[in-house]
């Protein structure tokens, strides 16, 4: 089951029946099925004080993902910044309706097992989002 809240934040407007289905194919694209993940859309304020608390680390991001997975099985909560994606959005020159979508998978594949941390890393996770974002059909 997918889940959607959000606090301290406008839930954004998503299609969540299409978002669902979008990202349960990218989970089965590698061998995954979808088990209980939450997606949690908060402020800078919040994620900061999730950063903080359960990271150890002082800084604004987009996204954290708590990974709880069971083998073949995603299981995880994932928190996501609207400030830091609208940001983005405006830095990179892009679509905030995107920028959400590329954040919003770019969890999920955390959870399929794709680091963006280590030299190469990031190309490959660019390469997984791009391939994933070229798999959503929800009207935007």
């Amino acid at each position: 089951m997918i889940t959607y809240n959000h606090e301290n934040v406008a839930m954004p407007k998503i299609r969540r029946r299409d978002t669902s289905a979008w990202i349960k194919q990218v989970a089965a694209s590698y061998g995954k099925k979808i088990g209980d993940v939450g997606y949690l859309f908060v402020d800078d304020e919040k994620i900061l004080e999730v950063n903080r608390q359960y990271l150890g680390h002082d800084y604004y991001t987009d996204i954290i993902t708590f990974d709880y997975d069971e083998g073949d099985t995603i299981n995880g909560d994932i928190v996501i910044s609207l400030d830091t994606v609208r940001s983005n959005a405006e830095e990179q020159g892009t679509n905030y309706d995107d920028e959400l979508h590329r954040v919003i998978i770019h969890g999920i594949l955390h959870l399929c097992g794709i680091n963006d941390k280590g030299p190469g890393e990031r190309e490959q996770m660019e390469a997984a989002e791009n391939r994933a974002l070229s798999m959503l059909t929800v009207e935007r």
